[in-house]
Formats: structure tokens, sequence, C-alpha cells
């Protein structure tokens, strides 16, 4: 699914853009982004253009399983940079995941930490596959550069 871009207004009156994407995981099919081994892992997020100011969660839409599989997202540098590694089977239905431990469908916005970032953003399958569930990723962010984007 690709993903998609609408804009929002922070509470101090700064002016970005959110865009999200779902992935879904079939780590029994070849190549799928769950597929620890294949060729589609690591899967690209976001495409980030320029250096942007980041904000990056996933709330989980369908539990994850896939026994001793984990799961990262970072950049190509910093594979771990944004969301640290998680043991996949934690990831369960409504929990938004921001750390190596999602335990809340309740959490304070700072919990999404800010970063600067200028590569592609990427998830990162370990260990072992994942054969299910569903997560949306939500990014909110703000160019730096006078080029700056995420797609």
């Amino acid at each position: 699914m690709p993903a998609t871009t609408g804009q929002w207004q922070a509470a101090a009156g700064g002016v970005g853009a959110v865009t999200e994407k779902v992935m879904t995981f079939a780590g029994g099919t070849t190549n799928d982004p769950g597929d620890f081994d294949g060729t589609g892992n690591p899967a690209t997020l976001f495409t980030v253009t320029g250096t942007v100011l980041m904000k990056l969660f996933g709330v989980v839409e369908t539990t994850l399983a896939g026994a001793s599989a984990t799961l990262i997202v970072g950049t190509a540098i910093n594979t771990s940079g944004l969301i640290a590694s998680t043991t996949a089977t934690n990831l369960a239905i409504n929990e938004i995941w921001h750390d190596a431990t999602p335990d809340a469908s309740l959490e304070l916005s700072s919990v999404a930490t800010e970063k600067i970032v200028n590569q592609d953003v990427i998830q990162t399958v370990g260990t072992a596959n994942i054969t299910a569930g569903v997560i949306r990723y939500i990014c909110i962010w703000k160019p730096l550069s006078a080029d700056g984007a995420v797609a």
C-alpha cells in the first residue's frame, strides 16, 4: 500500500505533515517484507529527500506472529535509530510501538522522540520470519532543508 500524506497543525503553531504507511507481514511468502532472509528485507517505509525533522511510531492493527522474530526501524546507517529492536510477538493489536517494549494503547505524544533524518526509513526483520500481522506507521515530519520531504 503506498504512503499517504496529510497536513497537521502542531499545538505550538508549527506546520508540518503526516505520512502513513501500512505494512502487512506474510513472512512465509518468499521475498515478502516479513521474510527474514528474502529480498524484501529490509523494506523501505518512507523515502526521505533532503533533511527532515521526524517523529515516527507504529500502531499495531493485527497482532504479529513469528516465533523468535524481531523488528527494528531506522536508516541504512543506523537500523535501530528510530524504533529499537522488539520481539515481533510482543506487538499486539492496538498497541503503539515506539520503543523496545510496546505495552499501551495510550501514550504521551512525547514518547515519539524527534530525530533529524536524511536517509530513507527502513524496517528490518531479524532472527526469523514474521508470518502475520499489520502495522500502520505514522511519520510526523517537517522539512529542515529546502528540499526536505517524506513520501
